[in-house]
């Protein structure tokens, strides 16, 4: 019999949480699972941004969308959620775990290794890698539930596989901020990173398959210094496009991938090999 290999990706019936939702790689990710059918949770930490961006979904794609404020570094509020997730969609088929932090103040999380406050250091990997877990095992606690098991996909960086390359940074900024990358921001990854493989060991004979999503540098707003010295170290020669990032969500979240755990997918033109 004929194999229709396209149905591999059709995600439609299935239930899908994305946290950081309404971020700048978010909205793509709940677009790209959308337009594939699959029915959305969106989370994030504005009730409003998360309610209006859910009715663009419905409309703009015809599934059915859910949008829940919640913080994923509480782990009262990350239980209400899969709470109100399950009682709208009965399941959770797939778990875009994807929230994170930089923080308000710029200063604080971009100041030198040497200086940088515990008090600064805990409040990023308390999103980053607390709210990692927390989601992670609120939702594979309901996923071991179900005969179907799931799919669950973690954001990392790029930065928690290697070492950032500190002379990309001289004359860079972001939004009008001089930047680099923060040691905390590494070590938050690298822990997603571990997690994903430790889960996905764990929790294989539940058939929850968890894998890690490592986008490389993503055009958002950096100036032209940084964007011409980070292409530079990049075999493909530019920064990546927020969209491209999606298909390496989808491949993982649908049966395309379904002898597929604890991988580390790096998305980054190349990077990690020079």
């Amino acid at each position: 019999m004929r194999k229709c290999y396209r149905e591999l990706f059709n995600l439609e019936g299935k239930t899908a949480i994305v946290t950081g939702a309404t971020g700048i790689l978010g909205k793509h990710f709940c677009r790209g699972l959308a337009e594939f059918r699959a029915n959305i949770v969106v989370v994030d930490l504005s009730t409003k941004a998360c309610l209006d961006f859910a009715k663009e979904l419905e409309a703009d794609y015809g599934v059915e969308a859910l949008g829940i404020a919640c913080n994923v570094s509480n782990p009262s509020s990350v239980r209400a959620m899969v709470r109100k997730t399950v009682a709208r969609f009965e399941k959770i088929d797939i778990l875009h775990n994807n929230a994170a932090t930089k923080t308000d103040d710029l200063k604080a999380f971009f100041a030198p290794t040497e200086d940088y406050s515990l008090a600064e250091w805990r409040k990023v990997m308390e999103v980053n890698l607390d709210g990692m877990f927390l989601v992670a095992q609120a939702v594979g606690k309901q996923m071991s539930k179900q005969k179907s098991g799931g799919s669950i996909i973690q954001t990392a960086s790029i930065y928690g596989v290697m070492a950032p390359d500190s002379r990309i940074y001289k004359g860079s900024s972001y939004q009008g901020h001089p930047i680099n990358t923060p040691a905390v921001y590494s070590a938050s990854k690298a822990g997603v990173v571990g997690l994903t493989k430790y889960l996905a060991a764990t929790w294989a004979e539940k058939k929850i398959r968890v894998n890690a999503l490592v986008p490389g540098g993503v055009e958002s707003g950096q100036n032209k210094i940084f964007s011409q010295k980070y292409s530079a170290r990049v075999p493909m020669g530019r920064m990546a496009k927020a969209e491209e990032m999606v298909g390496g969500l989808l491949y993982l979240a649908s049966d395309a991938s379904s002898y597929v755990t604890g991988e580390t997918l790096m998305i980054d033109g190349g990077l990690h090999v020079w």
